[in-house]
């Protein structure tokens, strides 16, 4: 099984006549981590949705483990041991937290069951304080712990973050940070999309900056974070 988990290659992606992402190559290792930044409008969601099928790329190829995944329905990919945890978070409202949880509930790829309903209430102690309200009743911090606990009990091998902090106080913001951390210390493979830049990079091994649907940098974090010039320009308020 290929050690690449999810590339990309020259993607083009439209949305109607106008066209978003120009020619991208992307590609994730086992184990990774990657922040994905750029301002608002650049194409960060884009080519996570079009990586994942949710919107199809006119031009280019998307591959998992190594075979081609271009027009395969999302679910594919998902059953593949990729897991995404959506901008605006996707719970199911009418659904407690055990129930968003426990319908999520699989074994990863190989069959590991390493993240149990148990493991994910010892992460995410708040959601055990709240398991039996409906998601409707959280907060938006404890949407954000429901989302990304759901999608650990799929026990993924690439857990994808779009927008992991929007929104949120800062000291949730924090814990957010803190759960991530521990998230990655276990080996899974990591892309995160957050405005964050110096969270993000701290966490991850590598930094993708996008401009205007294209690539404009793609090295280590530490090479993001010793450059402020490159931050100021492209990541700067």
């Amino acid at each position: 099984m290929s050690n690449m988990l999810l590339e990309a290659k020259e993607v083009h992606t439209y949305y109607g006549a106008s066209h978003i992402l120009h020619g991208i190559d992307f590609h994730i290792r086992q184990g990774e981590g990657i922040a994905l930044m750029g301002r608002n409008g650049m194409g960060k969601s884009t080519l996570i949705k079009s990586m994942l099928g949710i919107v199809r790329p006119r031009h280019g190829r998307v591959l998992v483990r190594g075979d081609d995944f271009t027009k395969a329905p999302t679910y594919k990919t998902a059953q593949r041991g990729i897991a995404y945890v959506p901008e605006g978070r996707g719970i199911f409202p009418n659904l407690s937290v055990r129930e968003n949880l426990q319908m999520a509930a699989r074994a990863g790829l190989d069959g590991r069951r390493e993240w149990t309903f148990d493991r994910v209430m010892s992460t995410f102690p708040r959601l055990g304080e709240r398991i039996n309200n409906g998601g409707w009743q959280l907060s938006g911090g404890e949407q954000q712990m429901l989302t990304i606990g759901r999608a650990l009990m799929t026990n993924p091998d690439l857990l994808i973050l779009d927008e992991a902090t929007e929104g949120l106080a800062p000291l949730i913001a924090m814990e957010i940070w803190r759960i991530v951390k521990e998230i990655r210390k276990t080996g899974i493979a990591t892309v995160i999309v957050d405005k964050n830049h110096g969270a993000v990079t701290s966490i991850c091994d590598r930094a993708m900056i996008l401009v205007k649907g294209q690539v404009v940098f793609d090295d280590t974090s530490e090479a993001v974070r010793a450059d402020p010039e490159l931050i100021q320009k492209h990541l700067g308020v």
